[in-house]
């Protein structure tokens, strides 16, 4: 039962995630670099911050903790969490050019791949002695492999909607589509976002042990890879707030009020996935396997909501029978590969 429990609270931190675009949609006369920004610091600060109070044990301070820490893990949660932070940009634009749906499929199914892989590959380097390529079992080399497949058949969804639609559907479906840009982008986002789960490989004995509640345990090292992240943003976004000249966005007094509400609102949910992922793995302590997948899962249950939400936006509309079938069994292949390395 605890799985279950586990595994639905990554699924609700995965819807959240996914739906985070929308409240965007509400935001008025700001310039992409000016929300992005603004909602970075509720989803990579103000939000991290108070998840990370959480592990706090009464006594002790957050300070405390990183200053006890080893200063080489805690720098190395922060550099991958600089590296994070590329793919956070390069994301939203592979959903510029693919759309919501296919966009997240293309970059989350790589970044849950990677980042599954990546962690213990690197541990393994940096600290042979911790043997954390034992984590990389059959079953969780096949629960990825499984994800990749999902990823695969939505991809070829995509392929199959661009060959299908006109110039014309495809605008209308999404403004900029472009499918060969698009899919180079997301490759690439999905490749720097696996750095999140690296730094939080790096960070997770970053907490008060016993003291620690096992369901808070990775939301202080969650708070160093957002930190990290929001650098890579905030130089991005001010840089372009001076080269397209929009610095004027944050003197618009009359919008602050809307802006601040659906950023603040994109950023609590943005950041539900992380603290989703953490009281889910407080769950999944008795499955190693499920506790090396989880990030895995989330990405995978991260793409299926996204394609629910492409849907609902009608990113879809206008393509064949055969094409929508195919991208439901992409999307039915994802939700099984969250189940079936718990099987071997």
């Amino acid at each position: 039962m605890d799985i279950i429990i586990g595994l639905l609270i990554i699924a609700v931190g995965a819807f959240c995630q996914s739906s985070c675009y929308v409240p965007i949609n509400k935001i008025k006369d700001w310039s992409w670099e000016s929300y992005w920004i603004v909602q970075g610091i509720f989803a990579w600060i103000v939000f991290p911050l108070l998840g990370a109070l959480l592990a706090v044990p009464a006594g002790h301070s957050l300070m405390e903790l990183y200053g006890s820490a080893s200063s080489f893990n805690v720098w190395m949660t922060i550099f991958f969490g600089v590296l994070w932070g590329v793919g956070g940009l390069t994301f939203g634009l592979s959903m510029r050019y693919l759309g919501v749906a296919l966009g997240q499929s293309i970059a989350l199914g790589t970044c849950a791949a990677l980042g599954t892989i990546m962690g213990p590959v690197l541990l393994n380097v940096f600290f042979p002695s911790l043997n954390a390529l034992s984590q990389l079992t059959l079953a969780v080399i096949f629960g990825v492999v499984v994800t990749l497949v999902g990823i695969a058949i939505i991809g070829v969804a995509g392929s199959m909607k661009a060959s299908s639609l006109s110039d014309e559907e495809k605008k209308a479906a999404v403004k900029d589509f472009n499918f060969p840009k698009g899919l180079a982008i997301a490759l690439l986002a999905g490749f720097m976002s696996g750095c999140f789960n690296v730094g939080l490989e790096f960070g997770k004995d970053i907490n008060f042990g016993s003291l620690t509640d096992p369901m808070f345990k990775t939301l202080p090292a969650t708070l160093l890879v957002t930190l990290g992240g929001f650098v890579t943003n905030a130089v991005y976004c001010f840089f372009q707030n001076q080269k397209n000249h929009t610095w004027g966005d944050y003197r618009k007094g009359r919008v602050w009020a809307n802006n601040l509400l659906f950023c603040a609102l994109a950023g609590v949910l943005w950041y539900s996935q992380f603290f989703g992922l953490s009281l889910g793995k407080g769950f999944l302590t008795s499955s190693p396997t499920l506790m090396t997948l989880s990030f895995c899962i989330l990405m995978a249950l991260n793409v299926v909501f996204s394609n629910v939400w492409g849907i609902i936006l009608k990113e879809w509309k206008g393509c064949s029978r055969k094409t929508i079938v195919v991208l439901v069994v992409g999307i039915v292949v994802l939700i099984v590969s969250s189940f079936v390395p718990q099987l071997l």
